[in-house]
């Protein structure tokens, strides 16, 4: 029961199947449509990490070319925070920690998300998109008072929503999104540029402020303990997965960020998050033995400053993380290693990228929030069996496609 429902765990899909039942008769007097009017004021939320947000850009950016005069908000989490007030197509950000999505235990509890989407009531909004599919976001949507609210319902609260859009679990996220949009001003399916086409790709680029590229510059410069020869070529390598069910071994990535970064004649810099000092450690100290120079900017930088970086990088060598899409959106190629993860669904939005996986009647089962138990406790056997030779190969074919494959091929 409850198929519809793109919820793997069987009691949380009852949990929220039911919820929708109860919904469904309570909520009728929020599901009547209102007469189509030009939206003057505008929310869109997008709550989740910072992938997701990247993901969205094309789609906040049509959002602005359909409705060029009105007062766009964008509801974010405080990690998106400095990226979201990059996009120059939005009026206001406003930060909301939900407590199922912050990490270490923060964010912001229902009852206090619910008062705060209830002032939202006196802006007046004409149109909201929430570009998750979530029962509890959903309901900040139907708090807010707006008179449309669009959004998929493969993850509950449908009822709360006036216009619900199926969700295409094989497509793109940044295609999902665009769905919305299409819904929300009445256009074709399918009539807005995807990513994935010429026209498209420009609307999911990030324009980073030259401040910002100073400051990467100069770090640059300063890290590795000896002065960085400027324009001399960097690799940028994002060993942590963020999650256990999504790392690469360590040692691996090591291995191939040394052979490419040799291929290259480059230094290699090291992202992560705060808490990734293990992980980053260890790949600083294997590329030394190889070696192979290290720059360390992990927990060193914010968001943006880390997009300069990584624009300076000839690629990014990754798993399915944050940092891959940001590389994305600010032009910088891609080499990612994916596991669990539906590569057609959370792909890197740049061309050339290279996406290294193994077939497995198992994957990719996209259940990284709540793993199989067979895969617990250990990497699973969709990353194990990607091995350094199928990256590295792919790297190659990757710096080949970009003009600087000659000198590897003379080795």
């Amino acid at each position: 029961m409850f198929d519809h429902l793109d919820i793997y765990t069987p009691s949380e899909r009852w949990a929220v199947g039911l919820a929708d039942a109860g919904l469904t008769v309570l909520g009728w007097p929020f599901r009547r449509r209102p007469p189509r009017t030009a939206p003057r004021r505008i929310l869109l939320l997008r709550l989740e990490r910072i992938g997701d947000l990247l993901m969205s850009l094309g789609a906040i950016r049509a959002v602005r070319a359909r409705a060029p005069d009105a007062t766009i908000d964008l509801v974010v989490g405080s990690w998106n925070q400095a990226i979201a007030r990059l996009i120059a197509e939005v009026n206001q950000v406003e930060i909301v920690d939900a407590a199922w999505l912050a990490r270490s235990g923060s964010g912001e509890p229902a009852r206090a998300l619910a008062r705060r989407a209830m002032t939202w009531r006196g802006r007046g909004y004409d149109l909201a998109i929430n570009f998750e599919g979530d029962v509890r976001s959903h309901g900040l949507l139907a708090l807010s008072g707006a008179r449309r609210r669009v959004g998929f319902a493969h993850a509950g609260g449908g009822p709360l929503l006036t216009d619900v859009v199926e969700f295409d679990g094989g497509r793109h996220v940044a295609d999902n999104g665009l769905a919305l949009v299409e819904r929300a001003f009445d256009l074709p399916a399918r009539s807005l540029a995807r990513a994935s086409t010429a026209a498209g790709a420009p609307l999911w680029r990030l324009s980073v402020p030259e401040a910002a590229h100073a400051a990467a510059r100069a770090a640059v410069l300063q890290l590795g303990g000896t002065p960085h020869t400027p324009g001399a070529p960097l690799l940028a390598v994002h060993a942590p997965g963020g999650r256990a069910i999504k790392q690469w071994p360590v040692e691996r990535f090591a291995d191939a960020a040394s052979a490419l970064a040799t291929d290259l004649g480059a230094s290699v810099v090291l992202t992560g998050a705060p808490g990734d000092d293990a992980i980053v450690s260890e790949m600083e100290s294997r590329l030394n033995a190889r070696g192979v120079r290290s720059l360390r900017v992990q927990g060193t930088t914010d968001l943006v400053v880390l997009a300069a970086m990584l624009q300076q990088c000839r690629a990014l060598l990754t798993g399915d993380t944050g940092p891959m899409h940001l590389a994305a959106a600010v032009g910088t190629p891609v080499l990612a290693v994916f596991g669990p993860s539906m590569p057609w669904r959370y792909g890197p939005l740049i061309e050339p990228s290279r996406v290294v996986r193994v077939d497995l009647a198992c994957s990719p089962c996209n259940r990284i929030r709540l793993p199989p138990a067979r895969c617990q406790g250990h990497t699973p056997d969709c990353l194990t069996e990607v091995r350094v030779e199928s990256v590295v190969a792919a790297g190659r074919s990757l710096l080949a496609s970009l003009g600087i494959g000659a000198t590897m091929e003379a080795r």
